[in-house]
């Protein structure tokens, strides 16, 4: 099946990024790429499962399929026995074995995305074995309260602590499964059921999850991944907007910190585009620009009081974020629709299907 994005058709947003602004940042994306398809941090640097997801997102958003298949197919051959990805490798190496929920589940949403950018089915085919896996251990990871547990213990068994951003990402990533299942044939009950509970808890029981609302993530990430919409989504931006955006500047990653991060600004696009609030949602793109260096790769962060960027890095996450909210924001292209109207993962049409990161947090700056 040919491809549904020719090369050419990167999105815009007028008065902020071009089509070939957009195109510079997909390849120094893809210029951090190992050749066995490994897509890390930035070459050399870590890799995890989620943040290479995401810049594998950004890839065939731009076109560049083959190494976004790459990317993918380099962690279906890492995947552990038990559907977990360690949660850092280096140099095709794990480093940090731990078992984190999120980093199991977002493949599910690179694979469901890449299908809606190139309708690859074969693709799916050889990654859906990968995607069960990784999500029967997610709902394995499953708490009584309907949230999801971040991380197994050493013994096998979850931990008590839920965090909220990352089950917000979850929620996304189950119900992308389910879309994935109904286009494969192999209907998942299981997750059907754990996406409905984990729903009902990032909506209704915030108690279920560990206080993190120092963490900008936490704030509008369940809007972003589609949980909370509607007026609910409205008031919960209103709510910490004053807290975490700093005007002409982007979003602070930590409340109390003077810190602006890229990527915490595209994905508070991200959710303004999901609540309609495109003009909102450029505002933001628009405001994260200093981040940009002049071969089109994003610095992390920028520590205001001290007009220093720290940390002193430009990663394959952060130049993602910005070519996905570019995506939702323009709604141009095949895949836009899955963070421009995340209830519409919800509503999969086989023959015509209808996307923060979150990222590790990095160290606050002292």
């Amino acid at each position: 099946m040919p491809d549904r994005r020719r090369a050419a058709d990167l999105p815009a947003v007028p008065g902020v990024l071009s089509a070939d602004q957009l195109r510079q940042t997909v390849a120094a994306i893809a210029a951090e790429q190992a050749p066995d398809g490994a897509l890390p941090w930035f070459r050399g640097g870590q890799l995890d499962a989620w943040d290479s997801v995401e810049a594998a997102m950004a890839l065939d958003v731009g076109g560049e399929h083959d190494r976004a298949r790459a990317a993918y197919e380099w962690l279906a051959r890492h995947q552990r026995p038990d559907g977990s990805w360690a949660a850092e490798y280096r140099d095709g190496v794990a480093v940090a074995p731990a078992v984190e929920s999120n980093h199991a589940g977002y493949l599910a949403v690179g694979a469901w995305h890449s299908w809606l950018c190139t309708g690859d089915a074969a693709l799916v085919d050889r990654l859906w074995p990968t995607v069960r896996r990784a999500l029967d251990l997610v709902t394995r990871m499953q708490l009584t309260s309907g949230a999801i547990s971040w991380a197994l213990r050493p013994d096998g068994t979850p931990d008590d602590t839920a965090l909220l951003t990352g089950n917000a990402s979850l929620s996304q990533a189950l119900r992308a499964g389910v879309a994935l299942a109904g286009l494969v044939g192999e209907a998942q009950p299981d997750w059907e059921v754990a996406a409905a509970d984990l729903g009902r808890a990032l909506r209704e029981r915030p108690g279920a999850f560990a206080d993190r609302s120092r963490y900008s993530m936490d704030w509008y990430y369940p809007v972003l991944a589609g949980a909370v919409t509607g007026a609910a989504a409205t008031d919960r931006l209103a709510a910490g907007w004053d807290t975490f955006v700093v005007p002409g500047l982007g979003v602070r990653c930590v409340a109390d910190r003077p810190w602006v991060t890229g990527a915490e600004t595209c994905e508070l696009a991200l959710a303004l585009a999901a609540a309609g609030r495109p003009d909102d949602a450029t505002e933001q793109l628009a405001a994260m620009q200093h981040l940009r260096a002049e071969d089109g790769s994003y610095w992390t962060g920028l520590v205001y009081a001290d007009d220093a960027r720290w940390p002193v890095e430009r990663t394959t996450w952060t130049a993602a974020a910005v070519v996905l909210a570019a995506d939702a924001i323009a709604g141009t292209g095949p895949a836009a629709t899955l963070f421009a109207d995340p209830a519409a993962l919800d509503r999969p049409a086989v023959d015509e299907p209808a996307a923060p990161g979150i990222h590790p947090a990095v160290p606050e700056p002292r």
